[in-house]
């Protein structure tokens, strides 16, 4: 899947740092704001224990992890939407993003100075989605005047769709994002071609200090109160703490750190699923001796479809797929056992593939 999530938030509020935690690609991190003249793009391997289960169950030769594409977005600005600093640049880059990860500065640090002059996360979160809403709004006010000239020569559908953009234009005008717009599904394809940066679903990514990275702090109370009305999930991540940690080779090493900072597992982890999940994204598996592997594929779709994921022309000669839920073959121990106990289940081209299926698929080309 062709899909990303863009990292934005002002400067110094550690987005490269939280990029250089989740990626094997590591972007420039410095004191000084504005530094970074580029985004980075990072290929990430989605964290799945059920792999490796699998793997020892089948013994595998390789195992091979769904993946998530991350741009990091370098910092905005007061003014970005009019071009301050290289701010329309920035901005198109998020506009070519599917999901937007927002890191909000939640610690303090005389070192590393705020853009602003103080840490408050809420003015923070307010200042980016400003800048966001500003640019969706000439974008739609442009819009509008191409309809109109429609209207005119009497295009019947330029009414209509005048009418709808015109319920986006008050709605930003309000300083609202695109995305709590009140209008049913059907008619937001109106706007569906301007790729509205405030329209993307977004996950807040609240980033502590050390000592807050097990319970938070009162910056993240402040997020946390702020956004309790909106549809997006807020994680916490002590992003300098584990860009440290997993610079250490050694995987025990790197457990003894977390477990110290009382952490279970680095909770850019969580990060990573909850942006694979924020994209829409699932995987169902395929295990045999050659390699266990997780395959992505988007909520809703057919096992033909997913068989294409793997081969088109598995999709092409599609015959069957047969099924097993991860559970029942870890609980049974084998496709042979789920085949006896009745858990191997047959389908055909009209099967929804959940995550976590284990499929075998059937074909003639």
């Amino acid at each position: 899947m062709s899909l990303n999530c863009g990292i934005v938030g002002l400067a110094n509020v550690g987005k490269s740092t939280l990029f250089n935690c989740m990626s094997s690609t590591k972007a420039q991190t410095t004191a000084f704001a504005f530094s970074t003249n580029k985004s980075n793009v990072g290929i990430i391997n989605v964290p799945d224990d059920r792999l490796y289960v699998l793997e020892k169950m089948v013994k595998a030769a390789k195992v091979v992890h769904a993946t998530v594409e991350i741009v990091d977005i370098p910092g905005l600005v007061k003014g970005s939407s009019k071009g301050e600093g290289v701010g329309n640049s920035f901005l198109a880059d998020i506009r070519q993003t599917d999901a937007i990860i927002h890191v909000l500065r939640c610690f303090d640090d005389p070192n590393l100075p705020h853009v602003e002059g103080s840490v408050n996360p809420v003015r923070d979160k307010e200042t980016i989605d400003l800048e966001l809403i500003i640019k969706d709004l000439e974008l739609v006010e442009r819009k509008i005047q191409r309809v109109e000239k429609l209207v005119k020569i009497g295009d019947k559908d330029a009414k209509k769709n005048y009418e709808l953009l015109t319920v986006y234009k008050e709605h930003l005008e309000s300083f609202q994002s695109a995305r709590t717009v009140p209008l049913p599904e059907h008619d937001r394809v109106v706007v569906k071609d301007l790729c509205l940066i405030s329209d993307k679903p977004v996950l807040y990514v609240c980033n502590v200090d050390d000592a807050s990275a097990l319970n938070g702090n009162k910056y993240v109370e402040m997020v946390k109160e702020a956004v309790k009305d909106e549809a997006a999930e807020v994680l916490v991540v002590a992003a300098k703490l584990e860009s440290e940690i997993a610079e250490l080779d050694n995987m025990d090493d790197r457990l003894v750190f977390l477990q110290d900072a009382g952490l279970s597992e680095p909770s850019v982890n969580k990060l990573i699923k909850a942006a694979f999940k924020l994209l829409k994204l699932l995987t169902f598996l395929t295990a045999g001796p050659k390699e266990v592997r997780a395959w992505t594929i988007k909520e809703g779709m057919t096992a033909p479809q997913a068989a294409g994921v793997i081969h088109s022309d598995l999709e092409r000669g599609f015959i069957r797929a047969e099924v097993m839920k991860y559970t029942d073959f870890v609980t049974l121990g084998s496709e042979h056992a789920c085949k006896e106990k009745g858990k191997l289940f047959v389908e055909g081209k009209n099967y929804i593939v959940l995550d976590g299926d284990i499929l075998n698929i059937r074909f003639n080309v």
